[in-house]
C-alpha cells in the first residue's frame, strides 16, 4: 500500500497547551480516511498541521518525498464566517478563488465554463446566479466542495462535511463525494463526528484523542473496545460480550432499523432489542 501522506512523532502545541503528542500514522493513496475522536481531541489541529497552518514538530511526509508546497491541497471547512448581505453570487464567488484579478473586472468565458461545469458535479448548476448569502447550510457545503474542487487536488480535506446537514443529506454528500474522488482520484481526508457515515464511507479510520489510539480499516477499528478508548465508556455502543443472552443488536430484521441508523452510529445504530421492546 502506497501512502500519500505520513505522520512521524509529530507533536501540536497551541499556546502552553499539548494538543497533540507523538502522532504516528498514515494516509493512504486514493483512499477515504476518516479522522475521528471526541471535542478537542485534536483531529482539526492535524488537519491544519497537514496543510501546513499549525506549527508543529516531528515530521510529515508526503509521496516519493514531495515537498508540501508541490502537494495541491483543497480544503472545505465545516463553516465559513462571511457577511450575508454581500452582494455577490455563487458564480461570483467561485471565481474569486480562481482568477487572479478581481472579479469586478470581470472574467473569461473559459473560467466560467470550469465554474459552471464543477457546478454541475457538485449537482449545484442551478445556484450560480443566487446570492451567495441566500444559500442554506447544505447548499453552502457544495459550494465550498466545488470551490476546493476547482483547485485540483491530490489531497483534500473535509472538516465535520455532514454536520448540520439530515440523514440523507449526509448519505447524498458521502455518495458525491465517493463519485467526484473516483472521478478526479485524489486522496480524502474527512474529520468527522458522524460513526455511521465513517463506516459506510470510508476505507481508512485514525482514531484521535491525544495522540492515535488506533488506525485501520473501518471493521478493525469501529469496535467497542477502541472506541470506548477514543470516545469513553458511555458512548453508548453495547458490548455483544456483556448482553443478556435474550438481548439482540439491532439489525435490518428491526422495523425500526433506518430511524435508529439515522440517530446512531458505530455498530449499526447503538440499539438492541430486550423481550420484544427497544432500548436507546
Amino acid at each position: 500500500m502506497s501512502y500519500a501522506v505520513t505522520f512521524e512523532n509529530v507533536n501540536v502545541k497551541l499556546g502552553d497547551t499539548l494538543v497533540l503528542q507523538n502522532v504516528n500514522a498514515h494516509i493512504p493513496q486514493g483512499a477515504s480516511t476518516a479522522i475521528i475522536g471526541p471535542n478537542g481531541a485534536g483531529k482539526t489541529s492535524l488537519a491544519l498541521a497537514l496543510l501546513g497552518q499549525e506549527p508543529y514538530t516531528g515530521t510529515i511526509s508526503f509521496t516519493d518525498g514531495r515537498s508540501r508546497r508541490s502537494i495541491r491541497f483543497g480544503f472545505v471547512p465545516q463553516k465559513l464566517q462571511f457577511d450575508r448581505d454581500m452582494p455577490m453570487t455563487v458564480l461570483d464567488f467561485l471565481l474569486a478563488g480562481i482568477q487572479k484579478m478581481p472579479v469586478f473586472f470581470g472574467a473569461s468565458k473559459k473560467e466560467k465554463m470550469r465554474v459552471m461545469e464543477m457546478l454541475r458535479e457538485v449537482e449545484c448548476e442551478k445556484l450560480a446566479d443566487r446570492s451567495f448569502g441566500a444559500l442554506s447550510g447544505g447548499e453552502i457545503q457544495r459550494v465550498l466542495l466545488a470551490a476546493a474542487l476547482l483547485q485540483k487536488p491530490e489531497i483534500l480535506i473535509l472538516d465535520e462535511p455532514t454536520a448540520g446537514v439530515d440523514f440523507k443529506g449526509g448519505q447524498l454528500c458521502c455518495e458525491l463525494l465517493h463519485r467526484i474522488r473516483e472521478k478526479y482520484h485524489f486522496t480524502q481526508v474527512m474529520i468527522s463526528h458522524d460513526l455511521a457515515t465513517v463506516a459506510a464511507h470510508a476505507s481508512h479510520v485514525i482514531c484521535v484523542k491525544g495522540t492515535v489510539i488506533a488506525e485501520g480499516a473501518p471493521k478493525e477499528i469501529l469496535t467497542h473496545d477502541v472506541l470506548s478508548k477514543t470516545f469513553g465508556l458511555h458512548l453508548g455502543i453495547p458490548d455483544p460480550q456483556t448482553l443478556a443472552e435474550d438481548v439482540i443488536l439491532c439489525d435490518e430484521s428491526c422495523p425500526h432499523h433506518a430511524e435508529h441508523t439515522a440517530r446512531g452510529a458505530g455498530c449499526k445504530c447503538h440499539h438492541h432489542h430486550h423481550n420484544g421492546r427497544t432500548h436507546a
